[in-house]
């Protein structure tokens, strides 16, 4: 498996957050990006509020001769953006934290579908790819032809749903479309090892999602009515502290087929 600590691609470095789980993997994966003779980079999820990380994100900026000049948030769980205040003091004050939703932002300036992030030198382009949360961005970094996913896709395992499942089917659609048409060499997630094969990635990503649908859709037709009675059918292998999770998911699923009937 790759080394996930200190991983990335030309403009994009990563630093491991202490914080392993069964949610957040290895950690949560905050990103440094730069063009390498730049004077300020862009942060790519603080992560949590845990000084020694924040610290350790902050001097190896520090260390390169650069400063922090923007913060950006895939989305708001606390794993990836509960840091980026105390980040922001500890890197000196100056940056912008910028995320979907307003709650998360430091600074007046947001980011939607479209924007453009040019700080420092380096372009990044934002997606709104809703479903793992309501406020779930993706970003590409076209000059390393890297996807920045954060918790869309995963290094590895499946990433729970606490949006809709429509919502999550489009966007890794719309992900699986976009990579195919620019290219894409790597996906950068927000948990897990990078993932070199974008394509092979995103078509594993789809077919789970499928194989799980179509498992929830033959438990009810069974008899299991509650989210807990089809996650004690369909998640009987998986380890049964995940299953609260799987809840969460199962019922993204069930409302999806609500909708449809």
């Amino acid at each position: 498996m790759t080394e996930i600590d200190g991983m990335g691609t030309d403009r994009a470095f990563c630093v491991l957050a202490p914080n392993p789980s069964a949610m957040t993997l290895d950690g949560t994966n905050t990103w440094i990006i730069a063009e390498p003779d730049a004077d300020e980079v862009v942060v790519i999820d603080p992560g949590p509020k845990d000084g020694v990380h924040l610290r350790r994100v902050a001097d190896t900026i520090a260390a390169r001769g650069q400063r922090a000049g923007l913060v950006l948030l895939t989305h708001g769980h606390p794993d990836h953006s509960a840091g980026a205040e105390r980040f922001v003091k500890l890197a000196g004050g100056d940056a912008k934290v910028r995320a979907l939703d307003p709650r998360h932002r430091l600074g007046d300036e947001g980011l939607a579908e479209g924007d453009v992030v040019t700080t420092g030198g380096v372009e990044l382009r934002v997606m709104e790819t809703p479903g793992h949360s309501d406020d779930s961005l993706t970003f590409w970094l076209p000059a390393d032809r890297a996807v920045l996913t954060g918790d869309t896709v995963l290094g590895y395992g499946t990433t729970v749903l606490e949006g809709k499942l429509g919502d999550y089917m489009s966007s890794l659609d719309r992900l699986r479309r976009f990579s195919a048409d620019m290219a894409a060499a790597t996906i950068l997630p927000g948990h897990g090892p990078k993932l070199d094969d974008p394509l092979a990635a995103l078509d594993h990503y789809i077919d789970h999602r499928r194989e799980r649908l179509a498992q929830v859709e033959a438990a009810v037709a069974g008899g299991a009515r509650t989210a807990r009675e089809v996650v004690e059918i369909v998640y009987a292998d998986v380890d049964r502290t995940l299953w609260p999770a799987a809840e969460w998911s199962v019922q993204a699923q069930l409302d999806y087929l609500n909708e449809r009937t």
